[in-house]
């Protein structure tokens, strides 16, 4: 069955282009051909479409945010799921690009939301100010139409994301399977947390859980508790859990 493919937005800015598709059921954000940044099921919006999004919040097994910043927006995906699967909770996610931000709104039904502050700015300059709040989870998911953004792998990076954290809170970072033989990023993360965890998705994403104080619980708790997650995530955490290992692993 041929799919009829329909180009809802195409423009460009100083950082390259932004292209939202429609397939019928899904609309997809692209900064460059044959590149997909974000997927949104139109019919739930609020079930995460891709491997790796769904292994970063591999990260509801060990905490329980009340508050939470994202780095990095795309079409909103993981704004949009936290939002609707946590009661009360408070996000803030920083973007560089406008477009972007208005194509989340208009496009992928990002929801507004006295809970939900947006920001446009370079999230490296953002977690530079010394007067932001601190935060159980920090998600970081910074890429472009080249692949991830290098200034997620730097240990200076590393060391603001932890500084921005409660004394119990964790970091969420998306790489790429190449980045697991990275020497300075694992001695970033070792120095700044003491559990750390990884998924290799099937998509060669390389998802980094890292806690700053080390979780107990046994593997059939966690399953437990992925189980439990799965009906009101729509999807199957289980999954992402089975893939997960500690770093060095």
């Amino acid at each position: 069955m041929q799919v009829n493919i329909q180009t809802l937005h195409h423009s460009e800015d100083e950082f390259g282009t932004i292209t939202v598709l429609d397939d019928g059921e899904c609309r997809i954000l692209a900064f460059a051909p044959n590149d997909e940044q974000s997927r949104c099921l139109k019919a739930t919006p609020h079930v995460l479409q891709y491997e790796y999004t769904q292994a970063m919040l591999l990260v509801l097994l060990f905490c329980q945010p009340k508050r939470v910043l994202i780095l990095g927006l795309g079409g909103g995906s993981l704004v949009t799921a936290l939002h609707r699967h946590i009661p009360g909770i408070h996000i803030t996610a920083v973007e560089l690009r406008a477009t972007v931000i208005d194509i989340a709104h208009r496009f992928f039904q990002m929801p507004r939301s006295k809970r939900l502050q947006i920001i446009q700015q370079d999230a490296d300059d953002f977690l530079s100010n010394a007067e932001l709040r601190k935060v159980d989870v920090v998600f970081a998911d910074l890429y472009h139409g080249d692949g991830v953004d290098q200034v997620q792998l730097r240990a200076d990076f590393v060391a603001r994301c932890a500084a921005n954290l409660k004394e119990d809170g964790w970091l969420v970072l998306n790489c790429w399977t190449e980045h697991r033989e990275d020497p300075l990023l694992r001695d970033a993360l070792r120095a700044h947390f003491t559990d750390i965890r990884t998924v290799l998705t099937g998509s060669k994403n390389w998802v980094i859980l890292a806690g700053k104080v080390p979780d107990f619980q046994t593997t059939r708790a966690l399953k437990d508790t992925a189980e439990h997650l799965t009906a009101s995530l729509g999807f199957p955490l289980m999954r992402a859990l089975m893939r997960s290992r500690a770093l060095g692993e």
